[in-house]
């Protein structure tokens, strides 16, 4: 069969190898899997957008047998809620020091950290990234971390930022076009 992949996820052999062996992809939220901005209502309710690509991205990607993660600062509700909805198990708030959930969770696992991917995109995703195997951030991040990532997705954070990366890891590790078969019967 044919390769289903758009050209814009041609990328050079170091990339390929790096995500060829990731058995762990953590994610940012504010900025990743958003925009990033935070919407507060007159009573200070916070509520978050997320996008529908993503979503069905790591639904694809934990189908594929990639575990996925959720290492956030902040605490949400609205994140509870969505990581429930996609079936990701291994869910982190309120982590100010990101590098204590990320060790916990590679020993949980029982993997090394450079099986794990993270996607950042300011500062305080660094501390993580760096220990990583493979670091990934979005064009919408802080230009340290762009200087710092070993890649940059191609859409924003909120606007399928992570269905990048998730088809990046599946590539990679020859999982796509079976993920993609299923929806061509």
């Amino acid at each position: 069969m044919q390769q289903l992949w758009q050209k814009e996820f041609e990328f050079d052999e170091q990339l390929s190898k790096k995500a060829s062996r990731i058995k762990l992809l953590l994610l940012d939220v504010d900025g990743v899997l958003t925009d990033g901005c935070i919407r507060l209502n007159a009573e200070g309710e916070e509520s978050k957008v997320f996008n529908a690509l993503d979503g069905h991205g790591i639904k694809m990607l934990q189908a594929s047998g990639v575990d996925v993660a959720i290492i956030t600062a902040r605490n949400s509700g609205a994140v509870a809620h969505r990581m429930d909805e996609l079936g990701v198990k291994h869910f982190y708030q309120g982590q100010k020091d990101k590098r204590i959930a990320f060790s916990e969770l590679i020993d949980e696992l029982g993997i090394d950290s450079s099986q794990a991917a993270f996607v950042g995109d300011d500062v305080i995703d660094l501390c993580v990234m760096r220990q990583c195997g493979l670091a990934i951030t979005v064009p919408n991040g802080h230009s340290v971390v762009k200087q710092l990532a070993d890649w940059q997705t191609y859409a924003s954070g909120g606007k399928g930022a992570v269905r990048n990366v998730c088809d990046l890891l599946m590539i990679a590790q020859g999982t796509y076009n079976k993920m993609i078969e299923q929806y061509l019967v």
